[in-house]
């Protein structure tokens, strides 16, 4: 009987974890560090706010554990090839709501909320990066893959942030497409992306 209730307990516990993370992850990526409140946390999960500090300590923790494991789950769930064009769709679909693709945009909208956020934010930026260098057979492919992250954030930040016309609604399709050639020149390996082919493109573009 003991041992029945213990493991529900467990269960129950990881159930509202569980829901604690998600509905922080998606407030966060909607309004940032500085504007989604414990208590709106709370509710979207349906819990007592009480229980948050219990299972994470403070807004802080949750916050540092909501960005590491989205941009982890990104980062390892997705080949390094296509790892651009997944997290700039996450960006472009739904102005980074998808439960999938919150990572880049919760980064977007925390920047600036803080050192420890801040140095949450420079831990996912670096996953994202190393993956994007291994596509540069370059000497100055780590340059590269930080030029490339950083051309995608400034393309989230003008649509999911600013929600600057043209750009706020282009189709996601003409964005990649765009992009995703451009971003050739940069990083070599990006399938079916040749640097014969996007120094082709730039030159019919002069």
């Amino acid at each position: 009987m003991g041992t029945t209730t213990s493991a529900r307990r467990r269960r129950d516990a990881q159930d509202t974890r569980r829901r604690l993370l998600e509905a922080a992850s998606a407030l966060f990526a909607e309004r940032g560090y500085e504007r989604a409140t414990v208590r709106e946390i709370a509710d979207r999960a349906g819990v007592n706010q009480a229980l948050l500090f219990r299972y994470f300590g403070s807004k802080r923790a949750l916050f540092g554990e909501v960005v590491a494991r989205n941009g982890e789950a990104q980062v390892r769930n997705t080949p390094p090839g296509e790892l651009l064009e997944a997290a700039l769709r996450g960006l472009l679909g739904h102005r980074g709501k998808e439960p999938a693709n919150r990572a880049l945009a919760t980064l977007l909208r925390s920047v600036g909320s803080g050192d420890e956020i801040g140095t949450a934010v420079r831990a996912t930026s670096d996953d994202y990066a190393r993956v994007l260098a291994s596509l540069s057979s370059a000497e100055n492919r780590a340059l590269r893959a930080d030029l490339a992250l950083s051309w995608m954030l400034g393309i989230g930040m003008m649509r999911v942030v600013v929600g600057k016309e043209p750009l706020a609604d282009a189709d996601p399709d003409e964005v990649c497409a765009l992009v995703m050639v451009a971003l050739g020149a940069l990083l070599d390996g990006l399938p079916g992306i040749s640097s014969q082919g996007s120094a082709n493109t730039e030159s019919s573009a002069l």
